[in-house]
């Protein structure tokens, strides 16, 4: 029996380096739903802080509020000591927001391709190693929409067929593809490669994936803080170098 690990990946944080884009279409959602940030840009400053709320982020629409409490001066420290009280705030209009969220990417997809692909650029030497991985089956699993996933992919030249693809879209946790996976492929080892520490945690807390490899990625978006407790709790942490080899 083939004991070659298939692998299932997160996007955002572990393939792709989207911190940049994802805070800009934040901000691009927020002129739209607060008049006095109509007509306004992130500042690089904005930017840099968005990068150290960003381990706080589970998806993407969630950069729309990030974006406003900068933007009106909250620090990274306030927004960090308060990020459950602040969230509270979008409860009731997520579903309104991922899709409000997803059109505005659209739309700076169909206006300025190029410059919302250079916004999403693959980390060092992942392209190769995806590459290398289409000899055998492997999954993405993200909290990101499947198009703009599909999107990335083409243009850096790898082929994923859409069914190995479950994102926001699937509606699906990231625990229930993981089931799903394990059950198709059977008693083949799977490696799940996260860069999100709670995410790890609840899939360790599930009895029904204890034989899932799982892997923080130490390059993605986690703080040192989350580095000594997946340690602390058995999470093994892989560098990038050791993705790339592995």
């Amino acid at each position: 029996m083939d004991q070659t690990p298939i692998y299932a990946l997160d996007f955002d944080g572990v393939i792709c380096d989207s911190a940049i884009e994802t805070a800009i279409t934040g901000w691009k959602v927020a002129t739209q739903l607060w008049s006095d940030m109509a007509g306004t840009v992130p500042t690089e400053a904005h930017i840099n802080q968005f990068r150290q709320l960003r381990p706080l982020l589970e998806t993407g629409y969630e950069s729309i509020l990030f974006m406003r409490l900068l933007q009106q001066g909250e620090s990274v420290e306030t927004i960090t000591g308060h990020i459950a009280d602040f969230l509270k705030e979008l409860e009731g209009d997520t579903d309104a927001l991922k899709k409000l969220f997803g059109q505005t990417r659209d739309q700076w997809i169909e206006q300025a391709r190029a410059e919302w692909l250079e916004m999403n650029p693959l980390f060092a030497g992942v392209t190769d190693k995806l590459q290398v991985l289409n000899g055998s089956p492997w999954y993405i699993i993200t909290t990101k929409q499947e198009r703009f996933v599909e999107e990335i992919l083409k243009v850096n030249q790898i082929e994923l067929a859409p069914e190995n693809i479950f994102g926001l879209d699937a509606k699906l946790s990231k625990e229930a593809v993981l089931l799903r996976l394990q059950e198709k492929h059977g008693d083949t080892p799977l490696c799940f490669v996260e860069d999100r520490l709670e995410t790890l945690i609840n899939v360790q807390s599930n009895i029904q994936l204890k034989a899932v490899n799982l892997q923080l990625a130490d390059w993605g978006y986690n703080t040192e803080q989350d580095k000594a407790t997946a340690q602390n709790k058995g999470i093994p942490l892989i560098s990038l170098p050791e993705f790339l080899h592995d």
